[in-house]
C-alpha cells in the first residue's frame, strides 16, 4: 500500500509538472505541495526533481489577467461571489481539510487575514473535498465536517464550498494548497502552488494591496 501511494503521488506530481510547463521553487526551498487529486490522507511531496535549482517561482498563466468570477456556497448555505469583494486586496486559497501542508498555512491565513483586515484585506478558502452532490444525506454530513474542521482551526475568514466547480477557470488547481493573490481592481498579481514560505505570502500580500491602489 505504500509503494501504491508513493506511485500516485508521484504520478500526479509528473501530471502537475508536465501541465504547468515549468518548475517551481522557494527560493532555495524545497517547496511542500499535495497532488490535488491525490486520496485524503495524503502526505506532502517536494516540488519536482529539478526545480530547486530554478529561480523562479511558479507563475500562473492567469497572472495579469483579472480573477475569473464565481459564486459559491458558504458554509452557512449563503452564496458568495468574488465580484462582492472588488474594491478590496483578496486571497482566493484552495485547500482541503486532508491536506498537511494547507494545515500549516491556514494559522498564517488567520494571523495575516486579521493584520491586514484594516488595509481592506479579505481572504477566501476554496474547500477542495470531494462532495457527493448525489447524496443528500452524506453531502450534509461532508459539509457539517469541513465545518467542525474550519471551527476546529479558527478560520477567520469565508469558507466556500465545491472548488471542483470552478477549478478549470483557474488553471486546474493541480495541487493543494494553491493561492492566488488579486488587487483591488480584481486582477492577479502573483500566484503560489504549495506550502510557500510565511514572508513570501506576506510578499504577494503587500503586491495585492499596491496594485490597483491608484485606479
Amino acid at each position: 500500500m505504500v509503494i501504491a501511494l508513493t506511485l500516485m503521488i508521484a504520478a500526479g506530481l509528473i501530471n502537475y509538472a508536465h501541465r504547468r510547463l515549468g518548475g517551481q521553487a522557494l527560493r532555495g526551498e524545497q517547496m511542500q505541495l499535495v497532488p490535488a487529486d491525490a486520496p485524503p490522507g495524503a502526505s506532502a511531496s517536494p516540488s519536482p526533481a529539478g526545480t530547486a535549482a530554478s529561480e523562479d517561482a511558479y507563475t500562473t498563466p492567469l497572472n495579469g489577467q483579472q480573477a475569473p468570477n464565481f459564486t459559491l456556497q458558504n458554509l452557512q448555505g449563503q452564496n458568495v461571489s468574488l465580484a462582492s469583494f472588488k474594491g478590496h486586496p483578496v486571497i482566493v486559497d484552495f485547500w482541503a481539510t486532508w491536506c498537511g501542508p494547507c494545515k500549516m498555512e491556514i494559522p498564517w491565513l488567520e494571523q495575516l487575514q486579521q493584520q491586514y483586515a484594516g488595509q481592506g484585506l479579505q481572504i477566501i478558502g476554496i474547500n477542495a473535498d470531494d462532495l457527493d452532490k448525489d447524496d443528500p444525506a452524506k453531502l450534509f454530513t461532508e459539509k457539517r465536517e469541513i465545518g467542525d474542521f474550519a471551527s476546529e482551526m479558527h478560520i477567520n475568514y469565508p469558507v466556500l464550498l465545491d472548488a471542483d466547480a470552478i477549478a478549470n477557470a483557474w488553471g486546474g488547481v493541480d495541487a493543494l494548497p494553491t493561492t492566488f493573490f488579486i488587487d483591488r481592481n480584481g486582477r492577479i498579481v502573483a500566484s503560489t502552488v504549495g506550502l510557500a514560505p510565511r514572508d513570501e505570502i506576506v510578499s504577494d500580500i503587500r503586491k495585492a494591496m499596491t496594485g490597483g491602489a491608484a485606479s
